[in-house]
């Protein structure tokens, strides 16, 4: 009886571990299909990547800064203008 026993206990582990494997490759598949969808999702959004933005970022940095230094030329001009006209 205990050969019975024991072999009962080893095919049901047998299929405990067959189903532990299957539950696994249905994840790893679902995690597949989920980011699948989630990729084609996010393409469909017309999002902007973080290298573009951030390429546009330091030229929008530089922009602004070179406005400033032309914005303190120009106004360093019209008070040297206006001190000519004195």
């Amino acid at each position: 009886m205990a050969t019975g026993t024991n072999r009962i206990l080893d095919d049901f582990a047998k299929l405990m571990t067959d189903a532990a494997g299957a539950a696994q490759g249905v994840r790893k598949e679902m995690e597949t299909i989920f980011h699948a969808q989630a990729e084609r999702f996010l393409n469909g959004m017309d999002l902007v990547k973080r290298d573009e933005f951030e390429a546009v970022r330091e030229m929008a940095v530089k922009a602004r800064d070179e406005n400033d230094a032309l914005l303190k030329r120009i106004e360093a001009l019209e008070e040297r203008l206006a001190s000519d006209k004195k």
